[in-house]
């Protein structure tokens, strides 16, 4: 098998980060994976509108990962006021627990620190995914006890199917780049 390779995203990417991010989350085809938020939520993840946005945005970055020209997974990598962002982590259903996600964080962290010198990274996650949450503290990221509300009645992010969702904010020392 041959080995990922990274690039950033550019807009001709934005059917194809669609395509990913939905099936990685939203919808039957999410069930294939772990990462699954179809009992959380229904709706869109991410737009072309959303993507545009982040693809313009200074010292933002959309980090795609390929094998053999095929898109296996992305992640939203950018300088939040001093601080790095990670969101938008996708993976295709059928290739999680494979490895890819994790070499995809360890290229996202790195892209942030190299290219903006952030101390930390930080992440939102949705506070009910106790599986989730726990993959990324197996990485190095810990519960910082911030938790923000779930943005009801914002069709950006989904419609919720449950009434108790709110946003965790977890983070992670970067080792920056000299």
């Amino acid at each position: 098998m041959s080995t990922l390779t990274f690039r950033s995203a550019t807009a001709a990417d934005i059917p194809a980060l669609i395509a990913l991010v939905t099936s990685a989350y939203r919808g039957d085809a999410s069930r294939a994976g772990w990462t699954t938020e179809a009992d959380l939520l229904d709706g869109a993840r991410i737009d072309a509108e959303g993507l545009q946005a982040d693809l313009s945005r200074p010292r933002s970055t959309i980090l795609l990962a390929e094998r053999d020209g095929q898109l296996l997974a992305c992640a939203h990598v950018a300088d939040d006021h001093g601080k790095g962002y990670f969101g938008m982590f996708s993976v295709d259903p059928a290739q999680q627990g494979g490895g890819i996600g994790k070499v995809m964080i360890d290229a996202a962290e790195a892209h942030a620190a190299r290219e903006w010198g952030v101390p930390v990274m930080q992440m939102t996650v949705i506070d009910v995914r106790e599986e989730l949450i726990a993959f990324y503290e197996r990485r190095g990221y810990v519960r910082t006890g911030i938790k923000k509300p779930f943005p009801y009645g914002d069709a950006r992010f989904g419609t919720p199917k449950r009434d108790d969702l709110r946003f965790e904010i977890l983070e992670k020392p970067l080792a920056v780049q000299a």
